[in-house]
């Protein structure tokens, strides 16, 4: 009986499904690309099918068959279901930040690389191809699209270098997009017999351009803010990733005229920026892996697909379309080739990007295949009714033959050109760590082995054969140990601190999985641990410290929200974000503690003492700035500080009890209804504990005012009034607070903390108990020099006609103010205690003496 119908489709989408599974495994073991086979059999499968079509033997496959030949994905559904998985899978992958270095070179690939193809590739055919140029541009940006999918697929089988696969992938994402953009402006020149004008060609380019971007970062940061406010259902968040690229695309193909690639391209890029800070790190981890899966379905499904219509679209090829296909092939490879030879170096040359070595560059010219994506835009020139027979026949065929090419030929003989650079090879550094490593390693690894093998029992004889094979890897790679003369102390110190910021995104990540931590708190560490390491990468020790410093750092979220607590009065988003500044200075500081027990139990016995000591010197600065940060905060919100250092504790102790109980249940020492029910307990107290905690930000405010001896003759109630009309303020280290000549139109009190005045004649200290300004108030003066934070520092900022009035009502006020100020001009004022980041206590010291022992480090 003959297969009809719908089932005949599933039937054959079920059978191609199986190819699939089969031909990744195999392509590995024939050590060829699992792209060029996938091709070949589809173009395997397109043949066979149209034989059993045409046969009279039997009927039995021919509803298979046929629905094989004519699958019911034309190429707008191409483009339209898998598109969007593919583009956005890829950047999700992708590491953003890292990528960011390489944004020239990235848009160089992807945008000038696909202008060029298309212009040379159409230039070279016009004079052969008995087409117009339009026409001729049209198969150019057809072909001009590359599939580095099968090349970074290559390039992570045979580990080749990880920038070349970066820059591969980098380049995948917006390729398509610039090739699709040029392919429907020239499809609709040659539909319409309408000419092209450039400018406004240019000006569409750009519009779509930037306006998927704009509307691709919105769409990703409101889905993930919707994501953020779902509670924690694993799967409600799953399934808002999935459907963010289709809406994406569709928004901007269909509705708003932007490119729907670069959308979905740059929703995928915000993802991966801020999925690590918004989703728990086991949904994550389970979305990316659901996102690969995906890929792999949809990405070996479209070029089998696609691969299965060559056939179709090879009929009525003669000898001259070959030799078409020829000039195509070549103008393609020396465009491609021209732009990485001749463009890169420039980007290196500007610095605009870092430089791509040789090696790389004759990869990348020579990668350039070309996949499903160019066969299912021929496939749409040819479905096309306002498309004449001979323009559809001619983009049909010279496009197919142009992919069959790049697989067969650059597919074939990218792995061999890839090991005969010898990109698949470790650089000296990573081998000499390897070395160091593997040398250590093994070592441990026989001790541990040896202790287990004796509680198991195994016989002396088969634990002496294995240990004593570890113990000889073990010497032989400690005998080929280059480790001190390989790398320079600046090079290990680096590797050192990369690993730290590494260590430390990986302690952040773990801590997250605390529930009733702050999602916005997480993020802000996340990001600025990557700033670490990027830092450490780039500029070694200093890029890694400037980065840890703008961590300290008030944001502009929190500037702003001071402004408009000083301003407007307005106390919520300060309050918010004082709560917010806690928390990420209390988990900060814990994990700074655990970077160093890291330090010294894992990092020392591969990277030596002398090293360690340095960074660990790094490390230690941090930690008191982080140390100096939280104890400004915590003088004054002490019980707030304990409050939420208790909830964190707790949250901790929750999150291990939650996991012991998972660890009884899997050795089945308790039932699973017993487990359900104690994990529903753990689930009432964490809801107990997600309860927000109060923060009162003008808390104790007219207390501290009566701690400052200028108001020492101020009645408590006019301290009360005084108290109101204040606000606070929170400055970093270097932050200035007036400059030279500036008229002071605020008074602040110095609650805690340091900062000095440059005065022409000397520097002069105020520290807590000093009000900044008053003297210029009461002189009527602007002030006589720069006033400038040198610690994290607590004031309450007093507006000039509040300060003014209370000095008339109360002269006093103005006679302490104008002794002591006089006592500080001579020397004679009673000396500030401060306490340095190293924890000492110093009374009276000069301002540059002052500057060096509470200077940040650098």
């Amino acid at each position: 009986m003959m297969v009809t119908g719908l089932a005949a489709v599933l039937l054959a989408l079920a059978f191609l499904l199986t190819l699939v599974s089969i031909i990744q495994p195999l392509a590995k073991r024939l050590e060829i690309s699992e792209a060029v086979l996938l091709a070949l059999t589809g173009i395997g499968l397109g043949l066979v099918a149209s034989l059993i079509v045409r046969s009279s033997a039997t009927d039995l496959l021919d509803g298979a068959a046929e629905a094989l030949i004519y699958f019911p994905v034309n190429s707008e559904a191409f483009l339209l279901i898998f598109l969007p998985i593919l583009v956005f899978q890829g950047a999700m992958a992708i590491d953003v930040r890292r990528l960011a270095h390489e944004t020239a070179t990235v848009l160089l690939l992807a945008v000038v690389a696909v202008i060029v193809s298309t212009a040379t590739i159409g230039f070279a055919l016009y004079p052969f191809a008995q087409q117009s140029l339009v026409v001729c541009l049209l198969l150019g940006s057809i072909v001009a699209t590359t599939d580095p999918s099968a090349v970074a697929g290559i390039f992570r089988e045979i580990g080749a270098a990880s920038r070349l696969t970066r820059l591969v992938e980098g380049e995948a994402l917006l390729n398509d997009a610039a090739a699709i953009s040029i392919f429907s402006i020239l499809l609709a020149a040659v539909t319409s017999h309408h000419q092209i004008h450039l400018a406004d060609a240019l000006m569409d380019f750009l519009t779509a351009f930037i306006g998927a971007i704009v509307v691709g970062v919105c769409l990703a940061r409101l889905t993930l803010l919707l994501i953020a406010g779902l509670g924690g259902s694993a799967a409600s968040e799953v399934t808002l990733t999935l459907a963010l690229p289709y809406a994406v695309y569709i928004l901007c193909d269909e509705m708003l005229g932007f490119s729907g690639v670069v959308a979905t391209a740059a929703a995928g890029l915000t993802v991966s920026a801020y999925g690590p800070s918004t989703f728990r790190p086991q949904v994550w981890r389970f979305l990316n892996e659901m996102w690969e899966q995906l890929v792999f379905w949809a990405g070996s499904l479209v070029f089998l697909l696609a691969a299965m219509l060559v056939p179709r679209l090879l009929i009525g090829m003669t000898k001259w379309d070959f030799v078409l296909i020829l000039i195509a092939s070549v103008a393609g490879l020396i465009a491609r080739s021209a732009v990485i030879f001749g463009m890169l170096p420039l980007l290196a040359i500007t610095k605009l990007s870092p430089p791509v070595p040789n090696p790389f560059k004759a990869t990348m010219a020579w990668g350039g295949i070309r996949g499903a994506i160019t066969l299912a835009l021929a496939l749409a020139v040819t479905e096309n009714q306002s498309v004449s027979s001979p323009v559809a026949h001619f983009v049909g065929i010279i496009a197919t033959g142009f992919v069959l090419i790049t697989l067969l030929v650059n597919g074939t003989t990218l792995r061999a050109l890839v090991l005969f650079f010898k990109l698949d090879q470790l650089s000296p550094i990573d081998q000499a760590i390897r070395q160091q490593i593997v040398g250590i390693g093994l070592g441990e690894v026989a001790e541990r082995t040896r202790e287990l093998s004796e509680e198991l029992g195994f016989s002396e004889q088969t634990r002496a054969g294995v240990i004593s094979r570890l113990e000889r890897r073990a010497e032989k790679e400690r005998a080929a140990n280059n480790f001190e003369s390989a790398l320079s102390d600046r090079n290990r110190v680096d590797i050192a601190l990369i690993t730290i910021a590494n260590q430390e995104r990986s302690l952040l990540l773990d801590l997250f999985r605390i529930q009733g931590l702050s999602r916005r708190v997480m993020e802000t560490l996340l990001r600025t641990t990557e700033s670490m390491a990027d830092g450490a990468r780039l500029e070694g020790r200093y890029g890694y410290v400037r980065a840890l410093k703008r961590r300290l750092q008030p944001s502009l979220r929190f500037r702003i929200a001071q402004e408009l607590h000083s301003r407007l009065h307005i106390d919520e988003p300060l309050t918010n974000c004082m709560m917010e500044r806690f928390e990420m200075l209390i988990i900060a500081h814990l994990v700074s503690l655990s970077l160093q027990r890291f330090i010294r139990q894992r990092m020392e016995p591969t990277l030596g003492p002398r090293i360690t000591e340095i960074v660990s010197e790094v490390l230690g600065r941090q930690r008191k700035l982080l140390d100096d940060a939280l104890e400004t905060l915590r003088l004054h919100y002490s019980g707030y500080s304990e409050a939420l250092e208790s909830r964190i504790l707790r949250q901790i102790a929750l999150r291990l009890e939650d996991e012991e109980y998972d660890a009884l249940e899997a050795d089945n020492l308790i039932s699973e209804e017993l487990h359900r029910e104690l994990h529903r307990e753990i689930e009432r107290q964490r809801a107990r504990l997600d309860a927000p905690l109060r923060f009162n930000l003008k808390s104790g405010i007219e207390q501290r005012l009566r701690a400052f001896p200028a108001f020492n003759g101020v009645p408590d109630s006019v301290l009360q009034k005084l108290s109101r009309k204040v606000s606070m303020h929170f400055v970093s280290p270097g932050e200035i607070l007036f400059k030279r000549g500036q008229r002071v139109r605020v008074v602040y009190a110095q609650v805690a903390g340091l900062a000095e005045v440059n005065l022409a004649e000397r520097d002069l200290l105020f520290g807590s108990g000093d009000l900044i300004g008053a003297a210029s108030v009461i002189r009527n003066e602007t002030m006589p020099g720069t006033v400038r934070s040198l610690q994290f520092s607590h004031l309450l900022a007093i507006p000039r006609p509040v300060f003014e009035k209370l000095l008339k009502e109360y002269p006093i006020v103005q006679r302490l103010i104008i002794q002591r100020s006089q006592k500080r001009a001579d020397g004679l004022l009673t000396p500030v205690t401060v306490r340095t980041l190293d924890g000492d206590v110093v009374s009276t010291a000069s301002a540059p003496e002052m500057r060096r022992l509470v200077a940040p480090p650098s």
